[in-house]
This record gives C-alpha cells, sequence and structure tokens, in this order.
C-alpha cells in the first residue's frame, strides 16, 4: 500500500490527569483535524486506542472520550473521518457526511489506517496493542476496519450501525469484537443482529454482543435526549446503560491492551 503522507501539527492543553492535542495529518490530498489524549507524566509504552465520532462529526463528544480513555491510562486518538474537523448541526448534514465515507469505503478504509500508523507510531504507544471504539456511525465503522482486517486488539462498537458491513471472512478479524447495542434501537433490525452474528460466526471471529432493555439509539450521549426532542428522532441519553457499557469496554481493554 502506498504511503500515507502524516502532517502533524501539535497544539497544547493540558490538566492534571492527562494531557490534550490537536493533530492534524494528511489523506488523499485532504486534511484530517484529529485530537490526541494521553495519560500525564511518563509510564513507557500505553495501549492505545482510535475514537471514531457519531454521524455528527468530530466534536467535543469524542474528545472528551478521548480524554476519559486518557484517564484509564490509555493513548486515545479521536478520528476526524469527514477531513477538516467537518461537524454537523443538522441531521440532514451528518446524513450526508457519513453517506459519503459508507459510498466510498476503500477511502474510508484508507483514512482509517492513517489514523492507525498515527497513532502505532507515537512513542509512549504499543504499536500491537491499539484497539479502536465507536459510537453510532464510528461504531459501524469500527467493526467494518475490523472486518476487513486491520489489526486492532479489541474492537468496541456503542450503538453502532450494523446494516451495509463488509462480507467478513474466516480469519479476518483479529482482535476481540464488543458490540454494545440498545434492545429498544428502531435503527437496528433484528434481521441485522442476526446477520452480523451469522457471518461473525462463520468467521470465527472472537466476539460479545450485548442488548440493553430499554436502550434506545445513541444512549451514550448526554446531548441524546434534547437532540432526539428537537429534531424528532428516537435518541435518548440513557445513564445506566452508558455506565454499564463503557465497564464493558474497559473490562475488554483491561483484557487486550494492558
Amino acid at each position: 500500500m502506498k504511503r500515507t503522507l502524516i502532517t502533524l501539527l501539535l497544539l497544547g492543553a493540558s490538566c492534571i490527569a492527562m494531557a490534550g492535542e490537536e493533530i492534524s495529518y494528511t489523506v488523499d490530498g485532504t486534511t484530517f483535524k484529529g485530537y490526541i489524549a494521553r495519560p500525564s507524566g511518563s509510564g513507557g509504552e500505553r495501549g492505545g486506542v482510535l475514537v471514531v465520532h457519531e454521524w455528527w462529526g468530530h466534536d467535543d463528544y469524542v474528545r472528551r472520550r478521548a480524554d476519559m480513555l486518557a484517564e484509564l491510562g490509555y493513548v486515545a486518538l479521536a478520528v476526524d473521518m469527514y477531513g477538516d474537523g467537518k461537524v454537523a448541526d443538522h441531521p440532514e448534514d451528518a446524513g450526508k457526511f457519513a453517506g459519503e465515507v459508507r459510498k466510498n469505503m476503500d477511502a474510508g478504509e484508507r483514512r482509517f489506517r492513517a489514523a492507525f500508523d498515527l497513532l502505532g507510531s507515537q512513542p509512549d504507544v504499543a504499536a500491537d496493542r491499539i484497539g479502536a471504539i465507536g459510537y453510532c456511525f464510528g461504531g459501524g465503522l469500527v467493526l467494518e476496519m475490523a472486518r476487513r482486517g486491520i489489526p486492532l486488539a479489541g474492537v468496541a462498537s456503542f450503538h453502532g450501525s450494523l446494516g451495509g458491513l463488509s462480507p467478513v471472512k474466516p480469519g479476518a478479524v483479529k482482535g476481540r469484537v464488543l458490540v454494545l447495542n440498545g434492545a429498544d434501537d428502531p435503527f437496528i433490525k433484528a434481521e441485522q443482529i442476526a446477520a452480523f452474528k451469522k457471518d461473525m460466526d462463520a468467521a470465527g471471529a472472537d466476539y460479545r454482543f450485548i442488548n440493553y432493555p430499554g436502550a434506545v439509539h445513541s444512549f451514550t450521549n448526554p446531548d441524546a435526549t434534547e437532540n432526539g426532542k428537537k429534531f424528532n428522532l428516537p435518541l435518548a441519553y440513557n445513564a445506566d446503560v452508558d455506565t454499564k457499557s463503557w465497564n464493558a469496554m474497559k473490562e475488554l481493554f483491561d483484557a487486550v491492551l494492558r
């Protein structure tokens, strides 16, 4: 594969428990604006985690999740999948941005691999211990990348889309996969869940699927309830399930990234 040109632009900001920096990189002539968070102080090589945003784009929410991962002891890179740090404030724009990635997933893979390589090149990251998490659009994206064979040690999808995933070949999924789904999410159909499990079983993938009763789409995002009312969408925050799903992710990463 042709080497991706990566350009770094670091703008520092720090706090007591972790340090966060904006970081830019270039893929196919487009600049992508990410955010990297790391535990403060030294500690040798650590596990790394890629964090992929919801369909809204690279916003404050995905950066907060990167900060939370840094507080757990990981180096986390909040990825920009749209380019130029684009953020949507209306579902029509969000759907358009996400759709552009989905309709050319080979280009999406190049973007993700650039972020993967960038994180693995950090001096405080163990390149063989990189995982990924994603939310909604990002959840489906990290599942797709795992199915495409990117060597992720662990993947956690939070209320991620399950439709339109590429077929998975036996042995393609390199690490453990965790799917955290709202059982009452109208966007995730029973037939999609069944097809996902059938594919993963046939491929011999190591995965766990958790359905949370009472949870609907975007259950981890505190802004979801307000957005649901504003745009008449079935979105709602669920604090209990947010905590439970985050703890399930921590258990996974304790096993594969430490």
